[in-house]
């Protein structure tokens, strides 16, 4: 269904975007900016989880839902690295692969659709895996700061995004070790 709970929620998480980006162009003070994004971001994130766990549990998954999820998952990674880059929390070229990779996979999830091969590239615990520091070291870069007087987040986040940036790159290693197959048959 075009409009379900579910669905309404990943549509809301696109809406939010901008939010999260334009928080850096109030005149509030930076560290304000800092935990406003942070929570925006967040909040944000989680409902990632909540579209997936109302579709199932209310019996409302749909083809559009399944096609629009992961698009506002990288369309919120993507924005939120441009804006880290911008900051100088993060350097271009970890952004680079992550987003590359991110364009390269759906380049290839969307051909192997077209030939009837989308099983062989279907998502995968190392894919899991990348989102989910994803997911929690970009909160911790937006943050930059120390939280509960104990977490340097600048520093936890920028190891976690380098973790997130190699299972990016297995993750992509994987997905086309398991195309490979079908590349090489239709190459012939």
């Amino acid at each position: 269904m075009f409009f379900n709970i579910p669905t309404l929620l990943t549509w809301a998480r696109i809406v939010a975007i901008p939010l999260v980006v334009g928080v850096f162009y109030l005149p509030i003070p930076e560290a304000s900016q800092n935990v406003l994004a942070t929570v925006l971001f967040v909040v944000v994130a989680l409902t990632d989880w909540a579209d997936g766990y109302l579709a199932r549990r209310l019996n409302q998954t749909s083809a559009f839902g399944a096609f629009l999820d992961p698009v506002a998952d990288k369309f919120l990674i993507c924005a939120a690295l441009l804006v880290l880059v911008h900051l100088g929390r993060l350097h271009a070229m970890v952004a680079l692969v992550i987003i590359g990779r991110e364009i390269a996979i759906s380049a290839l999830r969307e051909w192997m659709a077209t030939i009837g091969a989308s099983r062989s590239v279907a998502v995968h615990v190392v894919g899991k895996a990348k989102t989910a520091v994803q997911m929690v070291a970009i909160p911790f870069l937006l943050f930059d700061g120390t939280l509960f007087g104990l977490v340097d987040t600048r520093w936890w986040g920028t190891v976690l995004i380098l973790i997130a940036a190699v299972l990016t790159i297995w993750s992509m290693v994987y997905y086309l070790q398991k195309a490979l197959p079908e590349i090489r048959a239709r190459a012939r």
